[in-house]
């Protein structure tokens, strides 16, 4: 049964006490102390009741001033771009991306940076020994850079260390999955382990000041491996994406508390490491002949960065009763198949006893909307065996009614397909930009038509 509950409040400073002292344990002033009436409550309340006896946190309004945060530039413009200016002081990046994809590499080149610049880098690996760090470095032309190596998996050994000299202004974990906390049960890389390593870490990087970069594993979708929490507890998240068989790699921010999302940035894997790719829309364009049926140039937007890639469509008709296959590289398959069923319902052409295929060439992977229409010209282009002109590009997004909708940095696109030498654009109606010539169309319809000489 519930016993009401005697508190006794001080009359001076407030403070609450669970039974009645002559001193006052806070504010040291003699018989302050009063008996107050409280509610009917049970063991359980009495014991875990948040209520009081906490300290009292200072409360600031949204007007405060703030300072901008600091940014430590890598000297990789590319990572820089993804990063929004460079590493942040006391903040915490997770960078994650399949084995082999150039993780370590691309972190070994910003350490090395860094480090040359007088500023004190610590570089930790716990998958491999440091003479195989040390290796790879010099094979990188880094054997020089004054960055402190070790290998180790115990995060109590890695903090004892920092903790006895000045705190590096950059701290590289690689990787999060092989550190070990003696204070939870379990081998390296279970959930509980990742999550006390990580949280151990990112509060010696905020209390000292450092920036911490932690290398994740990722599984077999692509996403991070380990708690979901890992991703909510560091400031930002990247993304290092690309095909071991090709030689560019795209890094990516997914969440960043320091600057914008959806920045990319693009690196060419050469035998010296990590180069960066200055153009990339010239990377990911094929060479194209006048002619060639099934292929149309998008303007894709990442960021505040557009790149240029190639839509590749093949049509392959077979005999009837034969089940058509629908096969998709670079986008998303659900798209297309609504692209296929606005074409037939809306413009008449019928794919229903057709195989289609669909790539992006290069293995860039596109999310963009607006590469709606540039997919719908390559799909009339391939059915027709009707070549897009090789100097245009194509733009916008497709409704379920046929309707082609605006996107958005119309301009932006435009003027970097006017930079490589394209001269028009199929858009949507109302498109104006500097230096092409623009053929707007407000429906699916009016596209095809126009493609196929109908008038």
């Amino acid at each position: 049964m519930a016993k009401p509950q005697k508190r006794y409040v001080c009359q001076s400073c407030g403070s609450v006490a669970s039974r009645w002292q002559g001193q006052c344990v806070d504010c040291s002033e003699w018989n302050t102390l009063v008996e107050e009436a409280g509610g009917n409550v049970t063991p359980f309340q009495a014991k875990h009741n948040l209520q009081s006896g906490g300290r009292a946190i200072a409360l600031i309004g949204l007007d405060a001033e703030v300072a901008l945060p600091e940014r430590m530039a890598t000297g990789i413009a590319e990572l820089d771009r993804a990063l929004g200016g460079g590493f942040v002081e006391a903040s915490a990046t997770l960078i994650g991306g399949d084995p082999g994809i150039g993780k370590s590499t691309l972190l070994l080149q910003a350490a090395a940076e860094i480090a040359r610049r007088g500023q004190r880098v610590v570089y930790v690996s716990g998958e491999e020994a440091a003479d195989q760090v040390r290796l790879r470095a010099r094979r990188l032309g880094l054997g020089d850079a004054p960055v402190e190596l070790a290998a180790a998996t115990s995060t109590r050994d890695i903090l004892t260390t920092l903790g006895q000299g000045q705190p590096p202004a950059l701290l590289v974990i690689d990787s999060i999955q092989t550190m070990h906390s003696d204070l939870i049960e379990g081998a390296p890389g279970t959930v509980s382990q990742v999550r006390a390593s990580a949280q151990e870490l990112i509060r010696f990087a905020k209390e000292r000041g450092s920036a911490l970069v932690l290398v994740g594993h990722v599984t077999k979708d692509g996403s991070i491996a380990g708690p979901r929490v890992l991703e909510h507890m560091v400031d930002t998240v990247l993304s290092f994406e690309g095909e071991r068989s090709h030689q560019y790699r795209i890094l990516r921010a997914i969440k960043n508390r320091f600057g914008g999302t959806d920045e990319i940035g693009v690196f060419s894997m050469e035998t010296g490491g990590l180069s960066e790719v200055a153009n990339p829309s010239a990377l990911f364009l094929t060479h194209r002949e006048e002619g060639m049926t099934g292929a149309t140039v998008f303007p894709a937007l990442e960021g505040t960065r557009p790149v240029l890639v190639e839509v590749q469509a093949l049509v392959v008709r077979l005999a009837s009763g034969a089940t058509p296959r629908r096969a998709v590289v670079g986008w998303d398959s659900g798209r297309l198949a609504m692209i296929l069923a606005v074409l037939e319902a809306r413009c008449g052409l019928s794919f229903s006893t057709c195989e289609v295929y669909l790539n992006i060439a290069g293995g860039y992977r596109v999310q963009d909307p607006a590469a709606d229409l540039a997919v719908a010209a390559a799909l009339i282009s391939a059915l027709s065996e009707r070549a897009v002109p090789a100097d245009a590009v194509a733009f916008g997004e497709i409704a379920l009614s046929g309707e082609v909708r605006p996107v958005a940095h119309a301009a932006l696109r435009m003027k970097e397909a006017a930079k490589l030498g394209f001269e028009r654009a199929l858009a949507p109606p109302n498109t104006k930009g500097e230096g092409m010539r623009v053929s707007g169309f407000k429906t699916l319809g009016a596209l095809v038509d126009h493609m196929l000489g109908r008038g």
